[in-house]
């Protein structure tokens, strides 16, 4: 089975040599040097079209502490420069980067952007698997709480959660909020991890290294240690479910979901959603079993559907 996804989902075109395969560059070197590149053009035009937004706006302080006042205040203007830096880098560039590694026709399918039958059927069948995996994520993040991390990444991730938790708890534009916050990660970073990454570490390791490294890597690209292992197992559970469905489709709609979910809670119960985790605070034993009994069922059906349409 796995030989099949290797050689099916990856190309279509077993003749055709790559360029990098024609230059003897192995995707997943070339996979990881998009990565860093993108993170980095990704950051650097968010804070360019960010501060570009406050100067029209009435300019920005140079003292350390009321900018980041302004910052906090204007977290609106970081959402704008953040999704520019994303569909400009983590998905359009991404997509041209792509024909390094495939033809110009095999590129829509070595980014599984295609949807074979069933697939909205099972997109559908990922919102409930989202869902249901809540608790068991929670249960992830009080574990990592348990483990040291580094002050200095305690305090920036810190300071974002207080920035964010301030413009949910305040006036702002809901629709635009989910459109940054849900939409365009959902879309460019799938296409980057799910779509490009994966498939690159496929061609050179097979499904399941892609599949783990890939999850990790996204873990990685939030930079929150303290919330490293909860991100970088959504990033496989995305990533099995983008391989299992043969589409990058479904894995965006749970990207959607989930980052969207957490939007609304934060908006509308905002006591819960940033609610400190600390070593007490563990979650209901019973709720992560539930949890992880649904969870583990939907990923086995959605296992055993692929196993038959193949059959």
């Amino acid at each position: 089975m796995q030989n099949h996804k290797t050689s099916e989902s990856v190309t279509t075109d077993t003749s055709y040599k790559s360029w990098a395969e024609r230059n003897g560059f192995s995707d997943w070197a070339l996979a990881l040097l998009w990565i860093i590149a993108a993170f980095i053009l990704f950051q650097v035009t968010a804070s360019v079209v960010a501060i570009a937004l406050m100067l029209m706006k009435g300019g920005i302080s140079a003292n350390a502490n009321e900018m980041m006042t302004q910052l906090t205040e204007n977290l609106d203007l970081l959402f704008i420069g953040n999704s520019a830096g994303q569909i400009l880098f983590l998905g359009l560039a991404t997509w041209f980067f792509t024909r390094l590694h495939s033809s110009k026709e095999g590129r829509n399918s070595f980014l599984r952007f295609k949807i074979p039958p069933n697939t909205l059927r099972k997109s559908a069948i990922t919102i409930v698997l989202i869902i249901a995996i809540q608790p068991t994520i929670w249960f992830l993040s009080w574990i990592n709480a348990l483990l040291p991390v580094p002050e200095m990444f305690s305090n920036m991730q810190n300071t974002q959660m207080q920035m964010i938790e301030n413009y949910l708890r305040g006036d702002h534009m809901l629709v635009l909020t989910l459109f940054h916050v849900a939409l365009v990660p959902a879309i460019c970073e799938e296409t980057l991890y799910r779509g490009y990454v994966m498939s690159a570490f496929q061609k050179s390791w097979g499904i399941w290294p892609a599949i783990i490294i890939s999850g990790l890597l996204f873990g990685l690209y939030h930079v929150q240690l303290s919330n490293l292992i909860p991100l970088a197992t959504l990033g496989m559970l995305f990533a099995y479910l983008t391989w299992i469905t043969e589409s990058i489709l479904p894995a965006i709609v749970a990207h959607l979901v989930n980052n969207g979910g957490s939007v609304l809670v934060g908006t509308y119960y905002p006591e819960s959603a940033f609610a400190e985790i600390t070593p007490e605070t563990m979650p209901p034993l019973w709720a992560v079993i539930i949890s992880l009994l649904i969870s583990a069922y939907i990923v086995y059906w959605l296992y055993d559907q692929n196993k038959k349409s193949i059959a």
